[in-house]
């Protein structure tokens, strides 16, 4: 009865009908006084309705493109730096290699899971270039991923634009074109972080257990993801909107840990948890190698500064306009941690805040498709709104696409950042050591790193000069150098290496070097130049150079 007597209260008093619409649709009820007032309706046509409908397919082709051009445009024009030389070489000894599983053992500082990916190619063929685009479709992933967490964030528009500013990213593109660890890890942490946007969003638990085995993923690729644990603890912690059980805190922590345990297990198995024991020591009381301005002079810079500054920004909109929620605290958290762990850790890295990328990308792509902070514009017209904001993203992208093509394009420099690209001359060198030198000949260089890229490329030993005897103060994996007088007069070492990027970091140790080519009547047998710039014109400057000595 209450039911019935509340429909025909609410029902609407009868009306007279209405003249119909000469010349409309046949029962229209439109009034001619109401036609006068709103006019026709226009038919949207045909054209507008397709290419609305194909906008979205459009932008996020435009943004696959400009992702796959950045990171694959004369990919593999330079050598492997020290660090690919590594993780490669591990690949090689995994699938068995002849030449090079005698020069680089399978356990070392890090997983395997990358090294593991590549053995599986190199059972068919050894090349640097196959590593290298398995980096790259990781980091395409990592841009879809981006799409996926800033889409359940902030919105699909935030989604794309989120997708543009990370497939133009420098920080990310240089790390992605690099035979390197962090990649594989940044694609599963941000996998990590958009199933947690899924849980906290949803409230769907087993979002949350998933996100613990994606970090479990990323963890197997670069051990430093670590870090993101705690930094999802906090979010949860720190975010009384999203509801969490102590039994779900158990389930993620656990689906981490059955993800990440293999690694430890199999090292233990393996004979291997030494060596990881002594690489740990190894990096507790190492000393810094970088100031402790590194990364706010350089992250930024690769990330994009209008990137940082729009993520401050949309920080700062949502705090003073009362408007931060779960959204915001992910993603602080998600970038606050690692960079505050890293700052304070001694030893420093251009990679290692890869994981802050994207957080900081999807906040920038909140604010500029935000509708909160556009709409104290819109008095000016919707019109002008959107142009603005389509200003804003252009202008931004293009930033990052310009300076993007600076940091990837292969420049004959003389100096080397550890972590942002490959070494010129450092593969042909390799390549002239294994066609010219004898089978069996071992070498001596400046420092490890110069060893690594001519052990992988000339199947050579070659031993660094500058690997400390004292256990605390280098990696497990290099052999000291006690007596280099010993080895050089009983014709063990046969050549020694002197490379610029080595000379620029160490003086002592190239000094040294130099007084023992001297000593030991060293004649030079091979020189890779780069082509340099100078005020008197360009010149031709010597960055390898191979001397052979005599006992």
């Amino acid at each position: 009865m209450n039911a019935h007597r509340d429909l025909t209260t609410a029902a609407p008093a009868p009306t007279q009908p209405m003249a119909a619409v000469p010349g409309g649709p046949s029962g229209s009820a439109v009034g001619l006084r109401d036609r006068a007032i709103t006019g026709p309706v226009p038919p949207r046509r045909p054209s507008i309705a397709l290419a609305s409908a194909m906008a979205p397919a459009l932008a996020a082709t435009a943004v696959a493109v400009l992702a796959a051009v950045l990171r694959l445009w004369n990919l593999n024009a330079l050598g492997f730096n020290s660090d690919e030389a590594v993780y490669v070489g591990q690949a090689a000894a995994i699938a068995g290699d002849p030449a090079l599983r005698g020069l680089f053992p399978v356990f070392r500082a890090h997983p395997l899971l990358f090294q593991m990916a590549i053995s599986l190619i190199y059972r068919v063929q050894v090349s640097d270039l196959a590593p290298r685009l398995l980096a790259v479709a990781f980091g395409l992933g990592t841009v879809l991923a981006g799409y996926a967490a800033a889409a359940r964030i902030y919105g699909r528009r935030a989604g794309m634009v989120a997708a543009l500013l990370l497939a133009a990213m420098p920080y990310l593109v240089v790390v992605n074109r690099q035979a390197l660890l962090d990649g594989p890890m940044t694609f599963f942490s941000v996998i990590a972080l958009w199933l947690l946007a899924r849980f906290a969003a949803e409230g769907r638990r087993r979002m949350l257990y998933a996100a613990g085995a994606a970090l479990g993923l990323a963890f197997i690729s670069k051990e430093t993801s670590v870090v993101l644990i705690p930094a999802a603890y906090a979010f949860l912690a720190l975010t009384p909107s999203v509801r969490v059980r102590f039994k779900d805190l158990g389930l993620f922590f656990g689906s981490f840990a059955a993800v990440a345990l293999p690694y430890p297990v199999s090292l233990a198995v393996a004979g291997g948890s030494a060596s990881g024991k002594h690489f740990l020591t190894w990096q507790l009381f190492r000393p810094p190698n970088h100031v402790w301005t590194f990364y706010p002079t350089v992250v930024p810079a690769a990330i994009g500064y209008p990137v940082m500054a729009c993520a401050a920004g949309m920080l700062g909109y949502a705090a003073l306009a009362h408007r931060w929620s779960w959204r915001e605290s992910l993603l602080a958290c998600w970038t606050a941690v690692p960079y505050f762990f890293f700052q304070l850790w001694p030893v420093k890295g251009f990679q290692y805040l890869l994981p802050t990328a994207a957080p900081i990308a999807v906040l920038a792509a909140g604010l500029l498709t935000s509708t909160g902070s556009a709409g104290r514009l819109a008095h000016y017209g919707a019109r002008f709104t959107t142009a603005l904001q389509a200003g804003a993203i252009v202008a931004v992208a293009a930033w990052l696409t310009v300076t993007c093509c600076m940091s990837i394009d292969p420049a004959n420099a003389t100096t080397f950042l550890a972590g942002t690209g490959g070494i010129p001359g450092g593969r042909q060198a390799g390549q002239w050591i294994e066609a010219n030198t004898p089978a069996g000949a071992e070498m001596l260089s400046i420092g490890p790193s110069m060893a690594n890229i001519l052990e992988f490329y000339g199947h050579r030993r070659v031993l660094g000069l500058s690997v400390s005897p004292n256990p605390l103060h280098r990696n497990p994996a290099y052999v000291p150098v006690t007596n280099p007088d010993a080895l050089l007069r009983s014709g063990q070492v046969q050549y020694m290496v002197w490379d610029a990027y080595s000379a620029a970091r160490s003086h002592t140790f190239t000094a040294r070097l130099m007084t023992y080519i001297r000593k030991y009547r060293g004649t030079a047998v091979h020189t890779e130049t780069v082509t340099v710039s100078t005020p008197e014109g360009p010149v031709q400057r010597p960055v390898i150079i191979i001397y052979e000595v005599h006992p």
